[in-house]
């Protein structure tokens, strides 16, 4: 097969955990420096109109540790539809489907792939969640490697209230500062805390604990490439590595091709043009298949 073009390509951005679709901006303003067109996806309960608890901007944010998440509904598949949706409509206008994960996104993003290979022409994991060794999230959040990870702080029970609970807009520096070095340990002190308006409280509950089956025959078959993120203190390299080789084991004939950037868990805000450049290499390799 050809190598694809610019023009005939583009990059599917799916985001983590407490993220959302306008994080990648700055990253598909640089792709398309690149010729590339990125696409941000809002997975279920993330974004502008995502749902909130109801005293999350209040005063004391009363309830927060209580109150049911507008999200304990949301699904694995719920996810995953989003991402086939985004892919079905993709595979109409381009040659060259490139899905790229972020983080908690490797769920969603791997379940997608493995139900609708065919729509996916190379697959990316940025620090990203491979469940092909251990089919839960949870399984590598709780593994002996993943110990000397930053925890980001949470609220509440999560099973009882259907997320994963945090609060970005803590008043607390000690909670709101373990946040930010968690996900931006990398950002310059300027003294400006918007980062934190631009992150969800909630996540579903569903995305860290649901099996995600994948198979060799299906998702195995698809080229992968992992970008490592070398300071990452959220997923630790170390925990990185673990998916690669576990995964690799799986589909021992068809490897990660791995890459390494410098820097925390979000390059795509503190490192934009260097995280697109690697991604546009990426995009443009020629077809493994």
């Amino acid at each position: 097969m050809t190598r694809p073009s610019s023009s005939e390509t583009v990059v599917l951005l799916v985001h983590g955990a407490w993220h959302n679709g306008l994080h990648w901006t700055s990253t598909q303003r640089a792709l398309g420096h690149h010729g590339l067109a990125g696409i941000a996806i809002d997975l279920p309960g993330s974004g502008l109109d995502a749902p909130v608890p109801s005293g999350y901007f209040q005063p004391g944010q009363p309830g927060l540790a209580s109150e049911k998440s507008a999200l304990c509904d949301v699904t694995m598949q719920d996810a995953t539809d989003v991402v086939l949706e985004a892919l079905l409509s993709a595979r109409t206008r381009y040659r060259n489907v490139v899905l790229v994960a972020h983080s908690a996104g490797g769920a969603a993003v791997s379940a997608a792939a493995e139900q609708a290979p065919e729509l996916v022409d190379r697959l990316v994991y940025l620090s990203a969640f491979v469940p092909a060794g251990r089919p839960r999230f949870a399984d590598y959040i709780g593994a002996e490697e993943n110990a000397g990870a930053v925890q980001v702080p949470g609220i509440g029970d999560p099973g009882e209230l259907g997320a994963f609970r945090i609060n970005p807009l803590s008043p607390e520096t000690a909670v709101t500062d373990v946040i930010r070095r968690a996900f931006l340990n990398d950002l310059p002190s300027d003294g400006s805390d918007s980062w934190r308006q631009f992150l969800h409280p909630d996540h579903p509950y569903s995305s860290f604990t649901t099996p995600v089956p994948l198979s060799a025959e299906r998702w195995g078959r698809l080229p992968r490439s992992y970008i490592r993120l070398t300071d990452d203190l959220a997923l630790p390299p170390v925990t990185q590595d673990l998916m690669i080789s576990e995964a690799d084991q799986v589909t021992p004939d068809n490897p990660f091709e791995v890459r390494s950037l410098p820097g925390g868990h979000s390059p795509f805000v503190t490192r934009p043009e260097e995280l697109a450049k690697m991604l546009a290499a990426i995009a443009l390799l020629r077809p493994a298949r």
